[in-house]
């Protein structure tokens, strides 16, 4: 039995039937510097963006989306939110960051944060090269619908809250998952002055992370305008911090760039917004 077992796997081995091997292309990939580092801006069109060359889509701006960070996560999430028509399809744009503490967070008078990540503050620096450079150049070299959306987790999310209150006409939507809004003690939420109305949908989620980072969330919606769209999807008692992008990165495109799809609810795939729907 061990013989013919051996027999045939050696024969499935040889090459007789095969062609060779074909590159297997994912996208597109620039380098550039930006913020004294050396980092990729990652492009994966839609399947069909050759073959249609009157169609329009809209950009997905991923965050901490170089090819070894989550680039290929949220390419295999909105490949299959497509295929459920669980969203609309898009244009993925990872941005590569490289110390993602000093990119993507504003200063700290926490003490224990400044001693654990010194080089922190340039989040307004990253924030301008975002808008001044990359969304230029992705929106004059592909075709787009016009709508461009803003997604990150962790201290990726806080950059996304932080935008959406200082900028919110960058982005017509944002997602901002788990986000660390524990920084600098509160100060992002701490700092609104007024009822948020008025701006871009928002997507915001929560995980076990509980402390600041819970407070700070629960903060953030106390000050939102119930008209203000957005949805929040509590999942203090399901997910952990490190399963939250993976968890919710499927449900935060479905609210920001919806479809027609009327058979989600039937397959389990239905929003929940505990706030603002």
């Amino acid at each position: 039995m061990i013989g013919s077992l051996a027999a045939f796997v050696l024969s499935a081995s040889l090459p007789a039937a095969w062609t060779e091997p074909l590159p297997l292309v994912v996208g597109e990939t620039f380098e550039v510097e930006a913020l004294d580092a050396v980092r990729s801006v990652n492009v994966i069109l839609p399947p069909d963006y050759a073959d249609k060359p009157d169609e329009i889509w809209p950009i997905i701006v991923q965050i901490d989306g170089g090819a070894e960070q989550d680039l290929y996560l949220a390419n295999g999430l909105e490949k299959w939110n497509r295929l459920w028509g669980r969203s609309q399809p898009a244009i993925l744009v990872g941005i590569e960051t490289v110390d993602r503490q000093r990119e993507l967070l504003p200063l700290t008078d926490n003490p224990d944060e400044r001693a654990q990540y010194p080089a922190a503050g340039e989040s307004d620096a990253f924030r301008s090269w975002l808008s001044e450079v990359v969304l230029l150049q992705i929106m004059a070299r592909y075709r787009h619908n016009g709508t461009a959306i803003l997604v990150g987790e962790s201290a990726a999310g806080h950059f996304v809250v932080e935008t959406w209150l200082k900028q919110p006409q960058l982005f017509s939507g944002y997602a901002a998952i788990s986000p660390s809004l524990q920084w600098n003690s509160q100060a992002l939420v701490k700092g609104i002055a007024q009822t948020i109305d008025a701006r871009p949908p928002i997507y915001l989620s929560l995980a076990d992370e509980g402390g600041e980072t819970e407070q700070g969330m629960l903060g953030l919606l106390a000050r939102l305008d119930p008209a203000q769209p957005h949805c929040f999807s509590d999942r203090r008692e399901e997910l952990r911090h490190a399963t939250s992008l993976h968890g919710l990165l499927p449900e935060a495109l479905q609210y920001l760039l919806p479809t027609e799809a009327d058979w989600l609810e039937e397959f389990g795939l239905g929003l929940r917004c505990d706030g603002g729907g």
